[in-house]
């Protein structure tokens, strides 16, 4: 796949406590934050924003590491440069102190500007509440964001923080406990929906975390863990990216399956259609 020219894409920028960043826009309808991956808002990761808005809603992607639209596949620059281009966006975060990578029962500061730019799409682009898709490292910061009673729809792809390095950050996700605890009460009071999707061997998403959110959610934390065999074979890295770069998007296939979960999760909490209803 070629990098992406970011048509049909508007670009902006938002500013919240004196911190700016670029956003990425398409579509219209009530607002779905995507928060890309390592090594940023790469061409599936725009393909999967193309979904969202193809639902009804706007999709939002906020740029907080990376170059927007750039293939780190190693078949369109080479080892190389994918390398260097992955090495880079893990350096930003690693020296950002916005991202907490191993400290438990902490959420990352970049939440709350997070938060702020929800509530701001939210006024924006209208609708019931605003949706949210972490991918990875930025895949706990969906859960955070759900302190605010104006995200209704989180869904929670790969976490991978903190880094799995010990047990005791196994079993847990990058969320302070008191705001686990807002969530938690939204869950039981408001019957909010946490979706979370992870391949069972993917050591960054260890099964510990699921039983985790199992334990702190109860039957409002909605667990999709594929087999490897459910991974898109033509992929550089071992099983991991469920949305993206590991998808098949073929009927039937168990990644397309997850993918319209998703998608169905927006379209009812956002759009009030029935669940079900795939495009």
């Amino acid at each position: 796949m070629a990098d992406h020219d970011l048509t049909g894409f508007t670009q902006g920028t938002f500013t919240h406590d004196g911190a700016t960043r670029r956003v990425l826009r398409r579509g219209t309808g009530p607002a779905v934050i995507v928060l890309a991956e390592i090594p940023g808002i790469t061409p599936k990761v725009l393909e999967f924003a193309e979904r969202v808005a193809a639902t009804g809603c706007t999709a939002v992607l906020p740029v907080l590491f990376g170059t927007p639209g750039r293939d780190p596949n190693p078949a369109a620059h080479g080892w190389a440069r994918t390398g260097l281009t992955t090495a880079s966006a893990l350096w930003r975060v690693c020296v950002s102190r916005e991202f907490t990578l191993l400290a438990t029962g902490r959420s990352s500061r970049v939440v709350s500007w997070l938060r702020a730019l929800a509530a701001a799409e939210h006024e924006r682009c209208g609708g019931p509440g605003v949706g949210a898709v972490g991918m990875c490292l930025t895949g706990g910061f969906a859960l955070a964001m759900a302190t605010d009673d104006r995200l209704v729809a989180p869904v929670l792809s790969q976490p991978s923080l903190p880094l799995a390095v010990t047990p005791g950050r196994a079993a847990g996700i990058d969320i302070d406990p008191r705001e686990l605890a807002i969530v938690r009460g939204r869950c039981e009071r408001q019957e909010l929906q946490v979706l979370g999707l992870r391949f069972r061997s993917d050591r960054l998403v260890p099964e510990d975390r699921f039983a985790f959110l199992r334990r702190e959610l109860g039957d409002a934390f909605v667990a999709v863990e594929l087999e490897d065999d459910a991974a898109n074979p033509e992929a550089v890295l071992a099983p991991h990216s469920v949305l993206t770069e590991h998808l098949i998007d073929e009927p039937g296939q168990p990644t397309r399956q997850a993918l319209d979960m998703v998608l169905d999760l927006f379209r009812t909490r956002l759009l009030g259609e029935q669940p079900g209803t795939v495009g």
